[in-house]
């Protein structure tokens, strides 16, 4: 686990490792969320980057009468 250093302006600094595996780049955008007493940063992707993700997934659930 990695500890980053809130600075005077209340900025942090992203580790590499984490940068390079998430595939943040500079300038990016990344929503803060406040979830059950911790911050958590998550990447916005581009719709265009979203297509397909959900390419597989298996769509025969039960659903209720009225959902059909």
């Amino acid at each position: 686990m990695t500890t980053v250093t809130i600075s005077p302006k209340y900025q942090v600094v992203i580790p590499k490792s984490i940068r390079e595996s998430l595939g943040l780049k500079p300038g990016q955008k990344v929503q803060a969320i406040e979830y059950n007493g911790r911050v958590e940063l998550v990447p916005v992707r581009p719709i265009r980057e979203m297509r397909g993700f959900l390419s597989g997934i298996d769509t025969t659930v039960p659903r209720e009468d009225d959902r059909v």
